[in-house]
């Protein structure tokens, strides 16, 4: 095995070519102006860690339509005009630093800690507790009202077009958010998902709604835009959470999203690390068996600012590239400290003492460097 695979090999993803194989995971900031227009605080933000060393950014989920989509307050939307030039400014910040750039696109569902009546596949309540820190909302969540078919007609619409607004804008690709609790995971989860029409019952019908998005979003698309998906079994309020039939059900999901049209598939794994959850729960290895399944390149996540394993599960062919979320947001520049052999910045729950904004992180940076 070569050393240092994910900071010195280059990685591929379709026509896009990537210096390594360290990858930002998207992580939401709450930091946009409240309605929804990325700031030039969140280009500065971006920027960093392309001039840090990243070989690809995914930035944090865009809302997908005005109606039910928006997961909190100060969210980044893509679906105005306005919304559109915002990313561009980040887009042209990122390109600057010679970076390249992914944009997640998200539709909360049930879960909405924001719209006043939240929709989803079925009325049944999410489990556990709206997230601290994001959102006026808090507290259990509600019981949602159920998406009418039309209503579902409106989602696909809505990543179609803001996948287009984020390749005006332009972005390297738009990663589809199927992971985590969020609308497009309620669908495919059965304990969230009750229905009896075209999208519920068996899982091809639960990932219908996956499947459309990926491939209308992809029809649209010029060549060499990249469509790629987010899946997970863990969920934001059930980090134990695994896919019911293990293996088969992975193949189902894997097969089905690459005959859509993704580009890549993106395993989440960060409520506690890549060998709990890129795993069934029998020990099955997951980005692995999506590798051999589909051809597909695949990220992995989860405690990869490990660079000794993040080797490991690259030079044994795990997965393409390694996302790396908490730890990134202490060490911009992670790539190049692991390069020149210097130690990474131990990430703690502290920094989140006055807020999870930008703005609040900075003013928790500046009292350590006056505390040291």
């Amino acid at each position: 095995m070569a050393a240092k695979l994910t900071t010195d090999t280059p990685g591929q993803i379709g026509l896009l070519r990537t210096a390594n194989r360290f990858v930002l995971a998207p992580m939401s900031r709450a930091s946009a102006y409240k309605d929804g227009t990325p700031t030039a605080a969140m280009a500065r933000y971006y920027a960093e860690f392309a001039k840090g060393g990243f070989g690809l950014l995914i930035a944090e989920g865009a809302f997908t339509d005005d109606v039910f989509a928006q997961s909190y307050s100060n969210q980044p939307g893509l679906v105005t005009d306005a919304h559109q030039a915002g990313w561009a400014q980040v887009v042209t910040a990122v390109k600057a630093e010679g970076g390249r750039i992914i944009l997640q696109l998200i539709h909360a569902g049930a879960v909405s800690q924001h719209v006043d009546t939240p929709h989803a596949p079925s009325a049944i309540r999410p489990k556990g507790s709206m997230l601290v820190g994001y959102g006026h909302k808090q507290g259990a969540y509600g019981i949602p009202e159920v998406l009418s078919l039309d209503d579902i007609d409106n989602v696909v619409g809505g990543f179609v077009s803001a996948a287009k607004r984020a390749e005006r804008a332009g972005f390297d690709g738009v990663e589809i958010h199927c992971a985590n609790g969020y609308l497009l995971d309620q669908f495919l989860t059965p304990e969230s998902n009750t229905r009896t029409d075209k999208y519920g019952g068996d899982i091809a019908n639960r990932l219908r709604l996956t499947c459309d998005i990926l491939s209308e979003v992809k029809a649209r698309a010029t060549t060499g835009f990249l469509v790629g998906v987010r899946l997970s079994q863990a969920k934001a309020t059930e980090p134990d959470y695994f896919w019911h039939n293990g293996l088969q059900d992975a193949g189902q999901i894997f097969d089905s999203v690459a005959a859509a049209g993704a580009d890549f598939i993106h395993l989440a794994s960060e409520a506690k690390g890549y060998a709990y959850h890129s795993a069934t729960k029998s020990g099955e290895n997951l980005t692995s068996f999506a590798k051999r399944l589909t051809g597909l390149p695949v990220i992995a996540n989860g405690g990869l600012q490990d660079v000794s394993l993040a080797n490991e599960i690259l030079g044994a062919d795990q997965a393409d590239f390694v996302a790396v979320g908490k730890t990134a947001l202490l060490n911009p520049d992670l790539p190049k400290r692991l390069r020149a052999g210097l130690p990474l910045r131990a990430f703690s729950y502290d920094m989140f003492k006055y807020g999870v904004t930008i703005d609040a992180q900075e003013k928790w940076t500046q009292e350590q460097t006056v505390n040291v």
